[in-house]
């Protein structure tokens, strides 16, 4: 079977690129948080909180105040990283810029289509050369959303700080005028101290916003600062003192001042759609943002949690979509994964609260995204199409959706068709959540291409240590490769992970067009001589 190659080969190498980048801050936090049961920002808060003087036996003169010099030297810890860092990148540059003066040579290749999957996908010519050191900026004003320092005593109020910031980045996706980063990639940068231009540069775009957020009581403190990436300079920043009932208002007005200071013209329909708030019952949102964070950890024990959240959201606001669009995602994802005691149920329930979802506002694209999840799950490829496509037309900056065209391309047997999506998708979320690599293994092995389809599962095993999914298609792909051994040590992965794991069950539900595709997937279970 043919291979499908270079755009793959780019993406596996910023793939790895990235794990490689962030291993090392990954295992120093985890680490703290494994020993003592929080992370760093909690000790600091709490130096700064706690901290007692004079203490015994010390005597500091009146004038010095101590929690100031404890500021300082943090200030000037993080400034020395920041320019230690970027000193090494400068370095690293001209080492290279002297290594060889020249541009990676471009290598027009094609790319190979499988029997009857001709298009001009399958034709597609790409430069197999290194990569680009950054991406180049798009036509169109390009914005990255930094996630909101949560500055409130209250530690567990983040998962407001971060909802706000995500409320933000989809009000500004639904403008077709701007290119928005997505929030998975904006949120790699949550708690780090960031020099803007940079992270304009690495992400490849002119603007990032940035700010804080004060919830206490019933009133709240936001601050805002547009910052141009190529210059460091401010284009725009506001303070913001309101009662919470004005959320809503506030994040509002924080959309139409960047728009307007990027000087973007709104359309009827997009000034319609960014006045849309969803609900104006300030607890049901609260409700939602909470079960939106717990959603980040799609596991058994976070479902119910979430699923909790969703269903008092939907009690305090019978009309709130975002809250039906939830319950159904819920849904969707345990028919998927089998975690409630009867997941065939799961299904029928999903389609109704995406039904519900869209009929209280059909202008939604998180609830059209959804409804098309679910009509995958039932097989069913108009719909499926028809939802994914209402979703971009209400918000082309929505990289779920556009990976869901991808996938629909998988599953209708034409997996080179898939990568202008998925290459559309990497640009607008360039951090790639682990699922990713779970889908373009999927092509590899429908295209036939079983050591690619392996190093992909393998990739996705790294990121997503829990996942079973991933797991079993490695065993396939590994089975097809004659490495029965290996296959058989997955699978053991496996069963140890979910013991309930069914593997014809899962083939079942993969909505493939063709038997033909989902039976390469279970040839390849049976070489390795493995069995549910």
């Amino acid at each position: 079977m043919p291979s499908i190659a270079p755009p793959f080969e780019r993406l596996v190498r910023q793939f790895r690129g990235i794990l490689a980048q962030n291993v090392t801050s990954w295992a120093t936090v985890g680490t703290i948080v494994a020993l003592t049961g929080f992370g760093p920002d909690h000790w600091f808060a709490a130096a700064l909180r706690y901290v007692e003087l004079p203490q015994a036996g010390l005597k500091w003169p009146a004038w010095l105040d101590i929690r100031a010099v404890i500021v300082s030297i943090g200030v000037a810890i993080v400034v020395a990283d920041v320019l230690v860092r970027r000193m090494g990148r400068e370095r690293a540059a001209t080492g290279l810029a002297g290594a060889d003066g020249t541009s990676p040579q471009s290598v027009e290749g094609t790319l190979p289509s499988r029997p009857g999957d001709e298009s001009a996908a399958g034709d597609v010519t790409a430069a197999v050369g290194s990569p680009p050191l950054a991406p180049s900026l798009p036509d169109r004003p390009s914005i990255v959303v930094l996630p909101f320092a949560n500055m409130s005593r209250d530690l567990e109020q983040e998962y407001f700080s971060d909802g706000i910031t995500e409320d933000i980045i989809t009000d500004l996706s639904k403008v077709s005028g701007l290119f928005v980063i997505a929030r998975n990639s904006a949120f790699v940068y949550k708690d780090k101290a960031v020099h803007v231009p940079q992270v304009c540069r690495d992400l490849g775009v002119r603007f990032a916003l940035e700010g804080s957020i004060r919830k206490a009581g019933n009133r709240v403190r936001v601050t805002a600062q547009l910052i141009d990436g190529t210059t460091g300079g401010h284009v725009w920043a506001e303070r913001y003192d309101r009662d919470l009932t004005d959320i809503f208002e506030l994040q509002d007005d924080v959309t139409r001042h960047i728009v307007g200071a990027l000087k973007v013209t709104l359309s009827d329909a997009e000034k319609s759609s960014i006045a849309e708030v969803g609900t104006r019952n300030v607890e049901a949102h609260d409700l939602f943002l909470k079960g939106r964070e717990l959603l980040a950890r799609k596991n058994r024990e976070n479902f119910d949690r979430w699923m909790a959240c969703f269903r008092r959201a939907v009690e305090l606001d019978p009309d709130y979509s975002d809250a039906y669009a939830g319950l159904s995602l819920g849904y969707s994802l345990d028919y998927q994964n089998r975690w409630s005691d009867q997941p065939d149920l799961s299904l029928a329930e999903a389609e109704r609260f995406a039904d519900l979802a869209i009929a209280k506002d059909d202008k939604n694209p998180f609830a059209h995204n959804i409804a098309a999840l679910a009509a995958m799950n039932r097989k069913d490829c108009r719909r499926w199409t028809d939802e994914s496509e209402r979703a971009l037309s209400l918000n082309p900056n929505y990289p779920p959706a556009i990976m869901g065209r991808g996938i629909m391309h998988i599953y209708n047997g034409q997996p080179a068709k898939a990568i202008p999506y998925f290459e559309r998708a990497l640009r607008l979320d360039p951090t790639l959540p682990a699922q990713y690599l779970h889908f373009l293994g999927m092509a590899h092995l429908v295209a036939g291409d079983y050591d690619q389809a392996a190093k992909m599962f393998r990739d996705r095993v790294t990121a997503d240590p829990g996942t079973d999914m991933s797991r079993a298609f490695l065993a396939s792909a590994l089975g097809h490769l004659g490495r029965a051994e290996e296959a058989r040590r997955v699978w053991q992965e496996l069963k140890q992970i979910n013991p309930r794991y069914s593997f014809a069950d899962h083939v079942d539900r993969l909505p493939f067009k063709d038997p033909a595709d989902a039976e390469r997937i279970a040839e390849g279970v049976r070489k390795a001589g493995l069995s549910d």
